[in-house]
């Protein structure tokens, strides 16, 4: 990588590692690309020349924690799991449940990405990353005969729509973590209808 190629990657990733703690605190309309170049240590032409405008930095941040955010489920959830497919699927809805506990999550990747990037963007990243886990998952599950064998896409999608809305349901509650609890026992009663 040339030295050029290298100042840009690392201005870029300033642009990201500034905005990203500014829209998880305040949430993306109430942060200015001004404070987030300030943070950074950039030009506001160097956010330009990165980035078409703040909607396209949100949108690196969202895939940032993302990405970091179905990576450390996949960990929690194998390291809970003993190895056992079924556990791992309910290891890895737990861990992504209490993870919509966290404000970075809740607010980069639960309440603003939806309404500021739109319905479809928000879903197509959520599928690049959580949709190949579950999948993966559900198939180690079926090859194992933990689950009852069944076209792994659809009950995928299905899976993971039950549990974006479920991560919502916790993410918007105002409570002492009843909601989470109760989340948290439906989807493991809705993972036990899955046995074979």
């Amino acid at each position: 990588m040339s030295l050029k190629a290298e100042q840009a990657e690392a201005t870029r990733a300033a642009l990201i590692g500034a905005a990203r703690p500014l829209f998880a605190e305040r949430g993306y309309a109430n942060v200015g690309t001004e404070e987030i170049v300030r943070a950074a240590r950039v030009t506001r032409g160097a956010l330009y020349h990165h980035f078409a405008g703040k909607d396209e930095l949100f949108l690196a941040v969202f895939e940032v924690v993302e990405r970091e955010l179905t990576e450390r489920i996949a960990l929690q959830a194998a390291e809970r799991s003993g190895g056992d497919p079924l556990e791992l699927l309910r290891a890895g809805a737990s861990a992504f449940l209490d993870s919509t506990l966290e404000p970075e999550a809740q607010r980069i990747v639960l309440l603003d990405a939806p309404a500021v990037l739109g319905w479809d963007v928000w879903r197509e990243v959520g599928e690049r990353y959580g949709l190949g886990l579950v999948i993966a998952t559900l198939e180690a599950a079926m090859d194992a005969g933990a689950i009852a064998r069944r076209p792994v896409r659809p009950l995928a999608h299905i899976l993971l729509g039950a549990l974006d809305e479920a991560a919502m349901l916790v993410a918007r509650a105002d409570d002492d973590g009843t909601t989470r609890r109760e989340v948290g026992e439906t989807v493991e009663a809705l993972l036990d209808g899955l046995r074979a």
